[in-house]
């Protein structure tokens, strides 16, 4: 879902403008809202990463570590329960919480489910290579 800016396409070589990109409130305000990415930052040249991510209730993202991103993680809406190794946090609406780089995380819905932002730089790109590239970057 997008929200309209009433901008127009950036002429070539003209510095990027700020724009509107989405209304959080408008993604679960539709009531039965889809499990899973609701809404992805797609612009091209962009340095960051962003998703809303609706978590049905009682659904959970398993515990997992990211070993190289910092993570921004903003509850948009309902509740949730952020497992961490030195025991479960309490997530709601508002909530603005850091995921450092290294650290073993998991979400656990509440009883109406949660929305929640995340914002990471962005990663790099895959890229196909010839044989024997990846040998090259080992030390």
């Amino acid at each position: 879902m997008t929200a309209e800016d009433h901008g127009s396409p950036d002429p070539a070589g003209a510095a990027p403008l700020p724009r509107v990109l989405c209304d959080t409130a408008g993604l679960s305000a539709s009531g039965d809202v889809p499990a899973g990415a609701l809404w992805k930052l797609a612009e091209p040249g962009r340095q960051l990463d962003a998703n809303v991510v609706r978590i049905p209730p009682a659904g959970r993202v398993g515990t997992h570590t990211e070993p190289d991103l910092d993570v921004l993680l903003l509850v948009l809406d309902g509740e949730a329960t952020l497992i961490c190794s030195d025991g479960p946090r309490p997530l709601r609406a508002g909530i603005l919480t850091w995921l450092p780089h290294g650290s073993a995380r998991g979400i656990l819905a509440g009883d109406d489910g949660a929305t929640y932002l995340t914002v990471h730089r962005r990663r790099p790109g895959m890229r196909i290579q010839p044989p024997g590239a990846a040998a090259g970057l080992r030390p």
